[in-house]
């Protein structure tokens, strides 16, 4: 699996996803959803069409 960054809000820093997860929305977009590995927050990261 490939190693993603997204912004953690509680953070405020670009961070790796922990255990990320792609996923597809409604829109058939792709999506990336993990955990901060800092704080444990969710982390969401929209990658692209799918």
């Amino acid at each position: 699996m490939a190693d993603y960054e997204g912004r953690c809000m509680k953070c405020k820093k670009q961070v790796k996803i922990k255990d990320p997860k792609v996923v597809v929305m409604k829109n058939k977009m792709k999506a990336a959803k993990g955990t901060c590995p800092k704080c444990g927050t969710k982390v969401f990261r929209i990658i692209g069409k799918a």
